[in-house]
């Protein structure tokens, strides 16, 4: 191809893209307007970057559709994607920057639910999730060092399987609970140590692990999401130390500052008064929130 026809096709191409971005130009919301513009730039310069082919975009279209198939209200294969991306962690760096003093944040994940039950200080998430109990508890603190009363903590994770209570059949809630910190803010309950586990790999974004040679697994971990008047709603894990996949998680969530040790103990006595017949272990984790300042 001469470099005249070659110099033609690339105007033709930038013909394309340009036509598009213009055609948002009349879009009532500004915020709307730059992010659509600048989407289609960027969609745009990744086709002409790697020569997107048609049977590639066929594949990337079906590739979606498949997505959205296998999502519904117990499963979200959009978010997973994000997640194996990095898009969501980038996400929460660019909307939940680190603040001094304050507990780091990571991702959500696909399998928080609204509805999940409340419990009393000191009352058991787990109902009946398989996996060794576990005490956690800590506090709950501004960055100032006040204590934060009532904050709304809920938490979830899986079971010693593997799996959240919505993975399996049936209207099962296990594994998963909120509560709220007491008036010196702190906040105490019981569950089963996390274990490590992959992450849904029967759907399309398995399928793009496996052809990519990633592992799907996620290191043991326990999810938090921490809301109270006056401060960021946090969104945050708290990961096993000395867990094998800590350095390799398949959605990038992990922050040193958010590993923890797992102190097994008993059986015996336990700090909250119970006696605990079989083996049990226990969490500290203190939470720091950040201040609001958009609240």
């Amino acid at each position: 191809m001469s470099i005249s026809a070659e110099s033609d096709a690339a105007q033709q191409e930038r013909a394309v893209t340009d036509k598009v971005v213009a055609s948002f130009d009349t879009t009532a919301s500004p915020r709307l307007r730059e992010v659509m513009q600048s989407l289609v730039r960027h969609l745009h310069a990744f086709a002409r970057d790697v020569r997107l082919t048609q049977a590639e975009w066929e594949a990337g279209i079906e590739f979606l559709t498949r997505t959205g198939h296998i999502t519904d209200e117990r499963r979200q294969e959009f978010i997973l994607l994000s997640d194996v991306l990095g898009l969501s962690m980038l996400t929460v760096a660019i909307n939940a920057p680190a603040t001094a003093g304050a507990t780091e944040s990571t991702v959500y994940g696909p399998f928080f639910v609204d509805a999940a039950p409340e419990i009393p200080f000191g009352g058991d998430i787990a109902a009946g999730a398989s996996g060794t109990p576990c005490l956690v508890e800590g506090t709950v603190r501004s960055t100032d060092g006040t204590p934060v009363r009532g904050a709304r903590i809920d938490v979830w994770e899986a079971d010693d399987d593997g799996f959240y209570d919505v993975q399996y059949d049936g209207d099962r809630i296990a594994g998963r609970g909120w509560l709220r910190s007491d008036d010196k803010g702190r906040y105490r309950f019981w569950s089963v140590v996390p274990a490590p586990y992959p992450i849904p790999a029967d759907g399309p974004v398995g399928d793009l692990l496996t052809a990519a040679g990633r592992s799907p697994m996620r290191p043991a971990h326990l999810h938090f999401k921490v809301a109270a008047p006056g401060h960021r709603t946090l969104i945050t894990h708290v990961f096993v130390a000395g867990d094998e996949h800590l350095d390799h998680d398949a959605v990038f969530g992990v922050k040193d500052s958010l590993v923890v040790d797992v102190v097994r103990e008993g059986p015996g006595d336990a700090p909250d008064g119970t006696t605990r017949t079989e083996p049990w272990a226990r969490i500290r984790f203190d939470i720091v929130l950040a201040p609001d300042h958009e609240g």
